[in-house]
């Protein structure tokens, strides 16, 4: 991606040492996770989730749901 000069994002309202969602694009959101088993489970069936799979993520702190195409 080209680098945004100062005059762009003076422009924009931007500070001149940080990105911007107007010009980088939006922040990409990570996976959903949730504390326990029980809660991802509660999650997949209110969202009518059926064939899914849970995967144990930060050091088997908290689980994602991971769907089965």
């Amino acid at each position: 991606m080209a680098k945004v000069h100062t005059r762009a994002k003076r422009r924009l309202k931007v500070g001149t040492h940080r990105g911007s969602g107007k010009i980088n694009g939006p922040k990409k959101k990570g996976a959903k996770t949730f504390k326990t088993e029980k809660d991802a489970q509660k999650y997949a069936s209110e969202n009518g989730i059926v064939s899914y799979e849970l995967k144990s993520v930060k050091k088997e702190k908290k689980f994602q749901i991971i769907e089965k195409g």
